[in-house]
């Protein structure tokens, strides 16, 4: 599945390398699929890297640091958000303190969301408005 800009692979790479501490945090919680759900850190998405997907939810959480709320990027962010919520995916976006102070317990929050999220409408059973449904029967 190729839904990235080329380059953004490569800067994936590199911020896997270089997580923040809040970032390595949660990643050491999620990455062994806690009830079954599915996280990808520090993966390419349009044309960003986003700090994990859990693609099944079709939800990103970012994990927002003191520079969040510095100089040009909290419009950065508000434009980014945009374009992803144009590609279908819901942003969450977390406090760094906020992992720092308990990791288990927003790691629990996020497996928590993403189990609540509905599937994607392709996803759910079909329902015809008249009622029925497939027979079984060929016409």
């Amino acid at each position: 599945m190729y839904d990235h800009a080329s380059g953004t692979v490569q800067r994936a790479r590199k911020q896997r390398r270089e997580m923040s501490l809040p970032e390595a945090l949660l990643w050491r919680l999620l990455k062994s699929k806690p009830m079954g759900v599915k996280f990808r850190n520090h993966h390419p998405l349009g044309d960003y890297v986003v700090d994990f997907l859990c693609y099944a939810a079709r939800t990103v959480f970012e994990i927002d640091g003191i520079s969040h709320d510095m100089g040009d990027q909290p419009e950065f962010d508000l434009q980014r958000d945009l374009e992803l919520k144009t590609l279908g995916y819901k942003i969450v976006r977390i406090a760094a303190s906020d992992v720092l102070r308990d990791p288990e317990a927003v790691a629990e929050s996020m497996v928590s969301y993403c189990l609540d999220r509905p599937p994607p409408s392709a996803l759910r059973a079909a329902t015809s408005p008249k009622g029925g449904g497939f027979s079984g029967v060929a016409r």
